[in-house]
């Protein structure tokens, strides 16, 4: 399994916000993709930190997901111009499971 941990910075005073349509829109579509989330997850000691993962089966379903996803309707007229204003920055580490877990 290949899993994307993925921290925004959120610009400060959104958060809350930024985490409503994360899991009233967000979430769901991805769902719908196929793409397996878990979280959001709220740092205890930055307000502005929101963490979550997402997983995909391998690299090659990895790549076609997003393109999916990210070329999607939903995405592209909707979800792009809210969310993307809200992030000050992101950063994306990409881990591969051991074979135990795999």
């Amino acid at each position: 399994m290949i899993v994307e941990v993925r921290t925004y910075r959120i610009t400060p005073g959104r958060r809350a916000e930024f985490v409503e349509i994360f899991e009233k829109r967000v979430v769901p579509l991805h769902r719908e993709y196929g793409i397996a989330v878990l979280g959001p997850f709220l740092d205890t000691e930055n307000p502005h930190r929101f963490i979550w993962l997402r997983g995909f089966p391998s690299l090659a379903e990895r790549d076609r997901m997003k393109a999916d996803f990210y070329g999607g309707d939903v995405f592209r007229n909707e979800l792009e111009g809210v969310l993307i204003p809200m992030l000050e920055s992101y950063d994306v580490t990409l881990c591969e499971s051991t074979d135990l877990f795999g």
